[in-house]
């Protein structure tokens, strides 16, 4: 039975955030804590954190709304490490995390929660969100805040996106297309006549300019990508499932067997469309 007001909030399931907060203190806790929280650090939790993140992503993807709560669980659960990480060293606490983002939002919003009109559009609304951030920042270069640890496909089309608002930017998707034809070419050649380094290089900069067509056409490449991997991933699990029928495993086909077993697949997928 708990015998201490720490151990009665621990076990209390209606506890809520008091609750986690200890949790996660008595977990780093230097003499009774779990040891492998206590050597943690920012560093080492970042990747669990991104993880976490595209975790709630995945279920919001996949409409898997029973699996939300606990993946948003354990996305806030990585908030509160840090959190208490930063109050170990002396930085801050919970507290600053949540007036932070508080005062951040009613500083954001003051057509909610100030006497601005709350009658323009949602882009007009996305146009003065940017324009309160800057004016948070203060001067700065145009590319200056585009987080370094976002994914490569999102980062680059905020980067196209802070260099449009300054008109840096085609006008139209034809000029992004023929970019990407030149870009192509480019990558062949590298391919033929150059190193690796130079083919890193071009292929890098081919998957720019398909993040900038992303932003043109108005798809999200992240989102687009992992429709295109559950595809992928759905219709070579029909292959497994064909040869597997046929008393056979992938490894025991081959390409031109497989290839046709995909387009079967493909040609069923268009049935249920």
């Amino acid at each position: 039975m708990p015998t201490t007001d720490s151990d009665r909030l621990v076990h209390d399931e209606n506890g809520g955030m008091p609750r986690l907060l200890e949790i996660m203190r008595r977990l780093r806790d230097p003499a009774t804590g779990c040891p492998w929280d206590i050597e943690q650090t920012f560093a080492t939790i970042a990747p669990y954190t991104l993880e976490e993140a595209h975790e709630v992503g995945d279920a919001i993807e996949r409409q898997a709304w029973e699996e939300l709560p606990g993946e948003l669980g354990d996305l806030l659960f990585q908030v509160v490490f840090h959190a208490q990480m930063a109050c170990d060293a002396g930085l801050f606490g919970f507290d600053d995390v949540v007036r932070a983002i508080a005062d951040k939002m009613v500083a954001r919003h003051p057509h909610v929660f100030g006497d601005e009109s709350r009658d323009k559009s949602p882009d007009q609304q996305s146009v003065d969100w940017e324009r309160i951030k800057a004016a948070e920042r203060g001067p700065a270069r145009v590319l200056d805040g585009v987080a370094l640890g976002l994914p490569a496909l999102t980062r680059a089309v905020k980067l196209q996106k802070r260099a449009a608002r300054v008109g840096f930017d085609w006008p139209s998707t034809d000029e992004v297309l023929a970019k990407m034809r030149e870009e192509m070419e480019e990558l062949i050649e590298a391919r033929d006549q150059m190193g690796e380094a130079e083919v890193f290089e071009e292929f890098g900069d081919l998957m720019f300019v398909m993040a900038n067509l992303a932003r043109h056409m108005k798809i999200d490449p992240e989102a687009a990508l992992r429709a295109a991997n559950a595809k992928f991933t759905r219709r070579f699990q029909r292959i497994e499932d064909w040869l597997a029928e046929a008393g056979k495993t992938p490894d025991q086909s081959d390409l031109t067997e497989m290839d046709a077993l995909w387009n079967r697949a493909k040609a069923e997928d268009k049935t249920k469309s």
